[in-house]
């Protein structure tokens, strides 16, 4: 069934392969999150194991409302470790970090999120795609705040 929602086909197919590459950056970043949460050690172990819980819970929740943003596009996201291995900037990390690094880690992964939600936003005001630009704006605001609590701890 054709979809009529007032986006044209090209771009909710250009705006749903940026929603992609959010959705690979976002669950990356989930994976991150929950490793550190299980591997964390030291003196600031209980602080930072509930803080990673709440940021890894948060992200959870995030991956499916973007997931089912690009599926209300009519594309389909994507879902495979290998998929979001190619579509994210967000690098995976060998071995087990100290308490600070995963955090200074864990602020460049929000970062690197609030970047690609930004990169978005000229594809999705072309299209007047105000649903997806609520989106990026609600992912924004939470990784900035989380890149600036977590910051907040390295100094």
């Amino acid at each position: 069934m054709n979809i009529n929602i007032g986006i044209n086909e090209q771009d909710r197919q250009e705006i749903a392969q940026g929603l992609s590459r959010l959705l690979a950056d976002t669950y990356t970043l989930y994976l991150k999150t929950h490793n550190f949460h299980w591997n964390v050690t030291g003196p600031m172990f209980q602080t930072l194991h509930l803080m990673f819980e709440t940021q890894y819970t948060e992200l959870a929740l995030a991956v499916d409302l973007i997931a089912e943003r690009i599926r209300s596009l009519g594309v389909y996201a994507p879902g495979t470790y290998k998929q979001f291995a190619t579509l994210s900037s967000i690098e995976e990390d060998d071995g087990i970090p100290k308490a600070q690094d995963m955090i200074r880690l864990l602020v460049e992964g929000q970062e690197a999120v609030v970047r690609t939600a930004r990169s978005l936003y000229d594809v999705v005001e072309k299209a007047n795609d105000e649903a997806t630009a609520d989106l990026l704006t609600q992912r924004i605001q939470l990784h900035e705040k989380t890149a600036w609590m977590l910051r907040s701890l390295l100094e």
